[in-house]
């Protein structure tokens, strides 16, 4: 993948490199899944539940998805750059704090606060589409994203080494010196893509009803948010699901945890080739089935009594699979719906998409047990894949009342 800077159908635009944009939503994706495999070692680092410790992924999730209201319009009005250099420092700040913390409660007030860092996801879909047309777009965030995935994809790997070797610190560790790169990196290579609408904050927030408005918006973000609802439930659950119920080490759990992550990256590379040939909703669509074929097929092997860490984990890949052909596509159609507002939308999308996923992530962390096994588990991410399928059909139902099919 080339790192030089995208091409500008408006020239007076100072484009970060494709690389800057990688690195941007890759740690945003990191810090959101490096220390899972340390969660039971945390656990008792706090002298408190596996319950409790969750939270710092659902409360993660749910400020991310708070944060996202916030930045999209801000960044309409600030700009791009100021904004993500601001979220930079304050992540920074925020994950020494998670290093310094004395207790649970401190530490996930900092756990919330670092979720400041989803301004690299937020912006770097915004500018994209402040420099592409829509199909172009779902493109071109395939392959930021595919890159992006290689990132997190050893995420879980890397930390459940690290937990092994040095402790549960040293994920956090690694978050903080990862902050201080890309703070110098957007400092020296990210330039301003957006037009500031010279509205004041207050006049972005009511353009909200715009978007809230309209069909084809709710159906891509839904869909959007219910295909990666999957992904989401696996985050919270998977770490008890292999420590627990399959009885793996962190190091040999984090392994297998990346299976989504291989299949996001090969997902996000298909959207890459083919979403500007046959269009955003067909890859949606296609996305949303392979992401319920996965785990209908996983939850198939356990009702046959076959069921084991290879067949939970590796089915997984589907999803991954379904996972990048549906989100680049469906972001790339809800930031399409108002290009005016493509900040907007790309922080009111993500929300829908985080808020929902701190549910599911909270919800299969409390259900599961290791009586239950599984299915809890599994059942949130087929219920979730098939209502992403409902979604976009909504989409193609309500284009084809304009006669935009």
């Amino acid at each position: 993948m080339s790192s030089s800077p995208l091409p500008s159908a408006q020239p007076s635009r100072s484009a970060p490199h494709i690389a800057t944009l990688i690195l941007m939503a890759g740690i945003s994706a990191l810090s959101m899944n490096i220390f899972l495999p340390s969660l039971p070692a945390m656990t008792a680092h706090f002298d408190t539940d596996y319950g409790l410790m969750q939270l710092s992924v659902s409360l993660y999730l749910l400020v991310n998805a708070a944060m996202q209201i916030v930045i999209g319009p801000v960044s309409d009005k600030l700009g791009r750059r100021p904004v993500m250099l601001g979220g930079t420092i304050l992540f920074i700040l925020a994950t020494l704090g998670c290093l310094l913390a004395p207790t649970v409660e401190v530490f996930l007030a900092c756990r919330m606060a670092q979720a400041v860092i989803t301004v690299g996801i937020v912006l770097s879909r915004a500018v994209v589409r402040d420099m592409y047309s829509a199909d172009k777009a779902a493109s071109m965030i395939g392959y930021v994203t595919m890159g992006m995935a290689v990132v997190p994809m050893f995420g879980p790997a890397i930390g459940g080494v690290l937990q092994q070797s040095h402790g549960w610190q040293s994920s956090f560790w690694l978050l903080f010196t990862l902050g201080w790169m890309i703070l110098i990196l957007c400092w020296f290579d990210m330039g301003e893509t957006a037009t500031r609408s010279g509205k004041t904050l207050i006049g972005q927030f009511r353009e909200y009803p715009e978007l809230l408005r309209s069909p084809r918006f709710w159906g891509y973000s839904l869909a959007c948010g219910f295909s990666s609802g999957s992904f989401f439930a696996y985050l919270g659950g998977a770490p008890f699901i292999g420590t627990e119920v399959f009885g793996m080490s962190a190091a040999k759990m984090g392994l297998f945890f990346g299976a989504p992550a291989v299949g996001y990256f090969l997902g996000n590379f298909l959207s890459g080739l083919f979403s500007a040939r046959f269009g955003i909703n067909r890859m949606v669509m296609w996305g949303c089935i392979f992401n319920g074929i996965g785990v209908s097929l996983s939850m198939l092997v356990f009702l046959l009594g076959a069921g084991s860490a290879i067949s939970f984990f590796g089915f997984m890949t589907f999803v991954g699979v379904g996972n990048g052909l549906s989100i680049p596509n469906a972001t790339a159609g809800m930031l399409s719906v108002r290009p005016h507002l493509a900040g907007t939308a790309s922080g009111l999308g993500g929300a829908l998409m985080l808020g929902g996923g701190a549910a599911l992530s909270a919800l299969a962390g409390a259900l599961l047990t290791v009586d239950t096994g599984a299915y809890p588990l599994l059942w949130l991410m087929l219920i979730s894949g098939i209502l992403g399928v409902v979604s976009i059909m909504v989409v193609v139902r309500r284009e084809r009342q304009l006669g935009m099919a």
